[in-house]
């Protein structure tokens, strides 16, 4: 992070206390220091407006790992018109027909704006590689040709912020068996993740081979360890806002204005289709 000169934000290093680490975080403790981090992302937020910065942060990592979570906790609190996600479905046929990468072209960000992937290009070197999506000599040609795309986008102005989510068997075991029976998660368990829950080892050398091609001094991979996913979200917001470089602006103090007096203005005699209060 980047406070204003002079002062240092709430939990960083010289100012507030971090979080015990004996067990799983407490929920009041995850609440309090979210809040504080999520002021800095708002103070982010202005700044990247003000000067016209283009983000980008790609979140990878094997299904149950955490990154649709980590998502949600820095965007709650922030413009979706500057913070946009990007979820891309399947390829349509059309897609599958286009040089590899021109999908996602159009969704890199423009000044102003942080563009945030939930899953990204790396799907070939993942998924498309392990579930035969693809071919052995396209995920080659991929891995290597990857880093001078992202080069490419460095050197254009986009800061590019990789993260890869690791989540341990156990727990990735744990989190997709509590998808079968919730209502509310279901949706989040496809048949793909089935297969590819089977396939532990061939996504760890996939992985493995990833990193070792495409872990650049201009576009680094930094993992997080998930199993705990509070910490999770904490640590790589902090991270995320010690890597776009910020200052405060000065705002202005606000005060509402009084509201105009009702003059004729009579509620209407209409009848509204309310919605019933069952709660």
């Amino acid at each position: 992070m980047s406070p204003p000169k002079g002062k240092k934000a709430k939990g960083q290093e010289g100012g507030g206390s971090p979080p015990d680490k004996a067990g799983k975080m407490k929920t009041k403790t995850y609440e309090r220091e979210l809040r504080t981090l999520h002021v800095e992302l708002v103070k982010l937020q202005e700044w990247v407006r003000h000067k016209g910065l283009k983000v980008c942060v790609v979140f990878e990592g094997r299904d149950g790992a955490g990154k649709g979570g980590t998502i949600k906790a820095i965007t709650e609190r922030v413009s979706p018109r500057v913070f946009r996600v990007i979820a891309l479905p399947s390829p349509t046929e059309r897609e599958k027909s286009q040089m590899y990468g021109q999908r996602y072209i159009p969704h890199l960000p423009a000044a102003g704006e942080v563009v945030i992937w939930d899953r990204s290009w790396y799907n070939r070197a993942g998924v498309e590689r392990v579930m035969g999506f693809c071919t052995e000599e396209q995920a080659k040609r991929f891995l290597a040709i990857i880093p001078e795309f992202e080069k490419l986008m460095v050197d254009s102005g986009i800061v590019l912020i990789k993260y890869w989510l690791e989540v341990s068997m156990e727990e990735q075991t744990r989190r997709l068996e509590a998808r079968i029976d919730d209502g509310r998660k279901i949706w989040k368990l496809s048949p793909m993740d089935l297969q590819s829950y089977s396939r532990w080892y061939d996504y760890s050398r996939a992985r493995d081979e990833m990193f070792a091609t495409t872990d650049t001094a201009w576009a680094p991979w930094y993992v997080a360890r998930s199993d705990d996913k509070k910490r999770a979200r904490l640590n790589i917001i902090r991270h995320l806002l010690s890597k776009v470089p910020y200052e405060e602006l000065p705002r202005e103090k606000v005060e509402l204005p009084k509201r105009q007096k009702r003059g004729d203005y009579r509620e209407p005699d209409y009848p509204l289709k309310l919605v019933p209060e069952v709660y």
